[in-house]
This record gives structure tokens, C-alpha cells and sequence, in this order.
């Protein structure tokens, strides 16, 4: 799908379900990461990540840009756009919208930090760190003894 055919959907959509023009564009923003589209403010495009396009299908995208949507006429008409706004929850319920997208990546997933063992010459105690020491200038904290890295 190229953006002039997602402005077309988006046009479609805004006609159907809120009975009003979306007279900007719609495009795909690959930068995008952990969400499904937004509204920009200044120049009242909305942006689609185009990954929730392809994961999830034209559901999805149907969903977001009815979310995206919301945001857009309640700002043109000067009502509260945000998400805490209560006329911005009303007209997400009259038109169908959806509250949030799925989730694209997890927030919560974060790379294997790499871990440094150090050993006690003395004693063979283990230390694990996630950040690298001077093996120099630090002790084993049970014997006193000089550490090794593994």
C-alpha cells in the first residue's frame, strides 16, 4: 500500500465513520517503533506504522486510524484530543475506535546484559558484575584476596 492509497482509506474511513473530510495526508512512517500510528499536531497529518499493517492486517489498520482520527477532529474543532480527555473516550465509544493498538514489540524485553565473572585467588568465591572492574584496585570482600576475571 503506498501513502496516497492509505490517504484515500483514511479519507474513506473519516467520511463513514465520523461523517466528516480528512483534508491532509496519510502516510507510513517507518521509524516508527512500539506504536501503531500518531496524529501530528502542526501539520494534522497521521502517520502509520506500517509494520502493524503487515503483523496484524487491515483490521488493525482500519482500528488505528480510527484512533488516529479521533485525535485529529477533536483537535480541528478545538475539544479535548487527548487521551485522558473525556470527549476524546466519548467519541472513541460512538465510533468503534479502539483504545490502544497491539503491541508491536515488547516494552519490556531488553537485550542479555553481558555479565563479567571475577574469582577469588584464595578462596575461589565467584563475583558476578555487569560492569567491568579493575581487578587492580578492588578485593575479595571474604578473605581479601586477589580477584581474577573468568
Amino acid at each position: 500500500m503506498t501513502n496516497e492509497e492509505l490517504t484515500r482509506l483514511i479519507k474513506e474511513i473519516s467520511l463513514t465513520s465520523f461523517h466528516k473530510p480528512f483534508q491532509h495526508e496519510g502516510v507510513f512512517n517507518f521509524r516508527l517503533r512500539t506504536t501503531g500510528g500518531r496524529y501530528l499536531l502542526r501539520s494534522h497529518n497521521i502517520e502509520i506504522n506500517p509494520s502493524s499493517y503487515e503483523k496484524f492486517g487491515y483490521e488493525e489498520l482500519e482500528g488505528i486510524i480510527k484512533h488516529e482520527l479521533c485525535h485529529y477532529h477533536l483537535h480541528i474543532e478545538g475539544r479535548g484530543y487527548k487521551h485522558r480527555d473525556q470527549d476524546f473516550r466519548e467519541l472513541l465509544k460512538e465510533t468503534g475506535s479502539p483504545r490502544f493498538c497491539s503491541l508491536l514489540e515488547d516494552k519490556r524485553k531488553k537485550s542479555a546484559a553481558k555479565l563479567y565473572v571475577y574469582q577469588c585467588v584464595a578462596c575461589k568465591m565467584n563475583y558476578r558484575r555487569k560492569i567491568r572492574m579493575n581487578t587492580e584496585r578492588y578485593r575479595c570482600g571474604r578473605c581479601s584476596g586477589k580477584l581474577t576475571a573468568q
